[in-house]
């Protein structure tokens, strides 16, 4: 994908969509910035994604585990923040890694 025809931007506020069924983690986390219109890590060495994913403690925008790359999952490894959204127009899903959880 190219980044510059992503319509969320990187400056565009991402909120915490009201889910049915919240896991633990859901309290732990707020209204993040988008560090990056595409897939940081991607974008870094060139390549690219098949959807985006934004974490909803830092900010980071990493590829899905439908890209080969995975780096949405590999920062949750790095770095243990527990809740990624869908960054894509006109989704909101939340996933959580540690309950293995998903959210709508």
């Amino acid at each position: 994908m190219n980044p510059s025809n992503h319509p969320s931007g990187p400056r565009k506020t991402v909120t915490v969509p009201a889910v049915a069924d919240p896991c633990s983690h859901v309290t732990d986390i707020g209204p993040v910035t988008p560090s990056a219109a595409g897939c940081e890590d991607c974008l870094a060495i060139g390549d690219i994604w098949v959807h985006l994913r934004v974490c909803m403690t830092c900010g980071h925008v990493g590829c899905c585990d439908n890209s080969k790359n995975r780096h949405a999952t590999k920062h949750f490894h790095t770095t243990g923040h527990p809740i990624i959204q869908s960054f894509e127009p006109g989704e909101s899903w939340l996933w959580c890694y540690v309950d293995e959880q998903f959210m709508v």
